[in-house]
């Protein structure tokens, strides 16, 4: 992966178009901007369940999109990443319909997870109570199979997703055929969405259990064989993403967003610093993404680690999800928990941009920091038009996550780019991407715990970011390569 700025978008969402729309896009007015595209499942079907993340065949494009001639055209002129959704498929897939048709006859049949597979001895209460949950209530769907065949299939997102058992030789089947058809067609780079929970075995938590980091190599041993990197998502208590770390290619920083949310509401650097010091560098950085902002990522472990404290304490935690709900004027908290559909608990449904109450000034600095920080940054389209929650879109689907995936029209996206604080936010993008530093050295320089002293150093190159988080002022300089300095101010007049 470059490290370059990487771009993470739904190919419909931005534009309104397909995939030929959207290079037009990277071409036209976002050239030179992006090292790399994130594209957002655009496999048949991406009107599904879960905004296509419940494929009916993976390998396939939306035929509204496009098809594969134009990710093969995509990729020759950008990186690409894409996900390869590990844990499940849709209950409309062809695999699905035939099991449901001939039941144990079908030779689809080893393909899906069922709950005996993993208990054959049936589960205690206590079985049930260590499953480790990203939503409310047990991760099963009763399914009647061809005869009036009845089975308990593992659904741990909605119904609509059934499990794969990863580990089947059928299983195993269907995900290299994804890798393949990915590599056949120039995609260097994929994601592995969902894949904590990939793995199931009776008497643990059914997630990131060490049996899942066996799986997550070996995949990751057949991708790297195609000339594929692999980035796995998970989110969890920042001790175990540090462990995650160190075992695989790429990891997201999900503690960034509410920590640089907290520094800024509460006006101090010193959980971030703390961060910094030691958080794994090879990371993706964001500051938002499809989802909501985690709040897991930086709390206590709610696992089976008790003692292990987050990274704010809990009274500061529920003080800055009130503190998102106020600056968004209540609109988070309508999109959140028990208020919409797709109950993620550990997370709050808001752009970034109205987290920080719409404040240019906030919001170029928490970009700043993000792009100074070890790793590769990416931003997601919301974030890169400096977005506002979409009420409207949310009271359509009432899925609150629908409140960051607007949809935006051509004309929509130029009025966006005009506006200052994107162009100054380009601007950024643009220093990192092109200046020399930033494939340096990084240092968190000394300073008290209200100021946050970022800095690169490349042979005679420099590139610093000083904040003061009383008042966001701030000096964010940089080598001009004739021995002076430039500076960006990162206040809009």
């Amino acid at each position: 992966m470059k490290n370059q700025v990487q771009l993470i978008t739904y190919v419909d969402r931005l534009g309104g178009g397909g995939l030929r729309e959207l290079q037009a896009l990277l071409e036209g007015p976002l050239a030179g901007v992006f090292g790399g595209v994130h594209l957002l499942p655009f496999f048949h079907a991406i009107d599904g369940a879960d905004a296509g993340f419940d494929p009916i065949d993976h390998t396939l494009v939306d035929p509204r999109l496009g098809d594969w001639g134009d990710i093969q055209r995509l990729t020759g002129c950008t990186d690409v990443m894409a996900d390869v959704i590990v844990n499940h498929m849709s209950s409309d897939s062809p695999q699905f319909r035939d099991y449901a048709a001939q039941g144990d006859d079908s030779p689809h049949a080893g393909l899906f997870l069922t709950f005996g597979a993993v208990f054959p001895l049936g589960a205690t209460e206590a079985d049930l109570l260590a499953l480790y949950r990203p939503r409310p209530g047990l991760p099963f769907t009763v399914a009647t199979l061809a005869g009036g065949q009845r089975k308990v299939l593992w659904t741990t997102f909605t119904p609509q997703q059934i499990d794969i058992d990863v580990l089947h030789p059928q299983g195993r089947s269907y995900l290299a055929s994804i890798l393949q058809t990915f590599a056949d067609h120039g995609i260097r780079m994929v994601r592995l969405d969902a894949v904590g929970y990939a793995i199931k075995k009776a008497g643990t938590s059914c997630f990131m259990l060490p049996e899942t980091f066996d799986f997550i190599a070996a995949f990751a041993a057949q991708a790297r064989a195609l000339g594929i990197e692999v980035l796995v998502e998970i989110h969890s208590h920042h001790q175990r993403q540090i462990e995650i770390a160190r075992r695989v290619d790429w990891v997201y920083d999900f503690a960034l967003p509410p920590l640089l949310l907290h520094a800024i509401f509460f006006k101090t650097a010193a959980p971030l610093k703390a961060w910094i010091a030691m958080r794994p560098t090879n990371a993706l950085t964001v500051l938002d993404t499809h989802d909501g902002i985690g709040i897991i990522d930086i709390g206590a472990d709610a696992g089976d680690r008790a003692g292990h404290p987050g990274l704010v304490p809990p009274s500061e935690l529920d003080a800055l999800v009130e503190r998102i709900h106020d600056h968004s004027g209540g609109a988070s908290r309508k999109a959140t928990g028990a208020a919409a559909s797709n109950l993620d608990l550990y997370q709050v449904n808001c752009t970034y941009y109205d987290a920080l109450g719409r404040d240019d000034r906030a919001y170029l600095v928490a970009r700043a920091v993000q792009f100074f920080l070890p790793g590769v940054p990416q931003v997601y389209y919301v974030g890169l038009l400096a977005g506002e929650n979409d009420l409207a879109l949310l009271a359509r689907t009432g899925v609150g996550r629908d409140i960051n995936r607007r949809r935006y029209a051509r004309a929509e996206i130029d009025a966006a780019l005009a506006r200052p604080v994107v162009q100054r936010l380009l601007e950024l993008i643009r220093l990192r991407n092109e200046h020399p530093a930033f494939g340096g050295t990084f240092s968190l320089a000394d300073s008290d715990d209200a100021t946050l002293h970022l800095r690169w150093q490349q042979g005679s190159h420099h590139a610093e970011l000083r904040v003061d988080l009383r008042d966001l002022s701030h000096r964010l300089a940089f080598s001009n390569g004739a021995g002076g300095e430039h500076e960006l101010a990162l206040q809009i007049a």
